[in-house]
């Protein structure tokens, strides 16, 4: 095929489906039918698959491991099985280039997610049969298997998402159905494996969570394979049959290149930068959560009641609530937003541990508001309110033909300092806890936590005011 045409169509395909101008005049009977397509059902359970391991190998995790009397230290060092979240950009370059192995004739992004929900599937599993008191090695293996599956699942499904997405706000709605799956599967590995745990075991409880996995194989089953990306990287695969090593050139380095390229080193770097520090607040304190609720005196039927009701409602508040702001107020002032609410309700948990434990702070009746439910709500609905903007945000910065690639070089940005850095929360809170009574270095662990987020709000306002402008070609 001439090459000069190829090119042509090529540059031509790599237009950004979500920079479509969405129709004009929407009426709101509009927007709440296409709450009813089919893709958006499909994108919730696919959001649930994606969320449905990061705790498990994360704070819950943590939880398991405090109960076993494994140490505080040991514990945040185990953290950095999450390390495989912050390499995603590698899991990109493999899923946007290479076809999905036994299962290619599923297609590129329905084959890679199959497999790798069974990889997850499989690691939750062998971790439901290790005792971490006499195996602590293998729980690590079969973590690190969990990790990996997770981090390319949640790159290939990011990459669909993106690419099926007809205009923004199909891309927004999308968005949002993705993310409360996502948080669902949060609520469900936070909060209701609790009371599996307490019934039947910790181990229990994973085994039959790692067979949930289920549901996301059957929604990638049933999706369609995004027509335009296809085409995108058939066209590439061409390419590289006649020039291999450019084309192994552009697989590593060319999502990269497009990518600052289209915004300008400043502005790509200022991006970088506040996505890496977006979310650090919410990760310090990650392995600490459930550690410093049980040393509060809190059980875990409450811990996992607040959670499963307050908590989702918060979730669900948060997410709606940033949606309205998406669309009323854009992007960037939604982002700051996000980025200003975040270390307030990290913060606020220290005042629990300066309290020494849980407390009323208001009565309706045989009602009863406490503390801990107060926090907990508002630091569900900051969290799923910035999730959401940042999700926004980050989505319409991505090329077709590099989709997967460079939406996981951005998640991969956010996650490399927090999943670094919060491996040392162990150590931080017991050098904080010496020489102080009672829970003292926990609140000033919270507090710590709560300041670290104060750079993504100077980086937020720093791009609101330059208006970065979103990618709608691939170089």
């Amino acid at each position: 095929m001439d090459g000069g045409r190829d090119a042509g169509q090529l540059v031509a395909m790599t237009k950004t489906p979500a920079s479509a101008t969405p129709s004009p005049n929407r009426s709101a009977g509009d927007v709440l039918k296409t709450l009813t397509r089919p893709k958006v059902g499909l994108m919730l359970l696919l959001g649930f698959s994606s969320g449905l391991p990061f705790m498990l190998i994360g704070n819950t995790l943590a939880f398991w491991l405090a109960e076993d009397g494994i140490k505080l230290a040991v514990i945040g060092f185990l953290s950095w099985i999450g390390l495989t979240y912050s390499v995603k950009f590698l899991w990109g370059a493999v899923v946007d280039r290479l076809p999905a192995p036994l299962l290619g004739f599923l297609g590129r992004r329905r084959g890679w997610m199959v497999i790798t929900q069974i990889a997850v599937g499989a690691g939750l599993v062998g971790m439901s049969l290790t005792d971490p008191r006499t195996q602590l090695g293998a729980l690590i293996g079969f973590g690190l298997l969990t990790g990996v599956g997770a981090a390319a699942q949640d790159t290939v499904i990011d990459a669909w998402r993106i690419e099926s997405a007809a205009d923004t706000e199909e891309l927004g709605l999308l968005t949002a159905a993705y993310s409360l799956g996502y948080r669902a599967a949060l609520i469900a590995t936070e909060a209701v494996i609790l009371l599996v745990a307490q019934a039947f075991g910790w181990p229990l409880a994973y085994g039959v969570y790692g067979a949930l996995m289920i549901i996301g194989i059957i929604a990638a089953l049933l999706v369609r394979e995004p027509a335009r990306a296809d085409a995108v990287m058939e066209a590439k695969g061409r390419a590289a049959m006649s020039r291999p090593l450019s084309a192994f050139g552009d697989a590593i380095v060319g999502p990269f290149i497009a990518f600052f390229r289209t915004h300008g080193w400043l502005m790509a770097g200022l991006m970088l930068g506040m996505i890496t520090f977006y979310h650090l607040c919410d990760y310090m304190r990650g392995p600490m959560s459930n550690p410093y609720y049980a040393a509060l005196g809190i059980s875990k039927p409450t811990i996992a009641w607040v959670r499963a009701s307050i908590g989702l409602g918060g979730t669900l508040i948060g997410i709606a609530l940033a949606g309205v702001c998406l669309a009323r107020l854009g992007t960037l002032t939604t982002l700051v937003m996000g980025a200003v609410m975040q270390p307030i309700g990290v913060a606020a948990f220290a005042i629990l541990g300066w309290h020494g434990g849980d407390f009323p702070v208001a009565a309706i009746g045989p009602l009863t508001l406490t503390a801990f439910e107060a926090i907990m709500a508002f630091d569900a609905l900051a969290i799923g309110f910035s999730g959401v903007a940042l999700v926004s945000f980050m989505s319409s910065l991505t090329s077709l033909g590099y989709t997967a690639t460079q939406y996981a070089l951005l998640t991969s940005a956010l996650t490399w300092t927090g999943k670094t850095l919060k491996g040392f929360s162990g150590e931080i809170v017991q050098t904080l806890q010496q020489g102080r009574a009672g829970l003292d270095g926990f609140a000033l662990f919270y507090l710590l936590s709560g300041a670290v987020g104060l750079p993504a709000i100077l980086l937020c306002l720093i791009l609101a005011a330059r208006k970065p402008h979103t990618a709608t070609t691939a170089t």
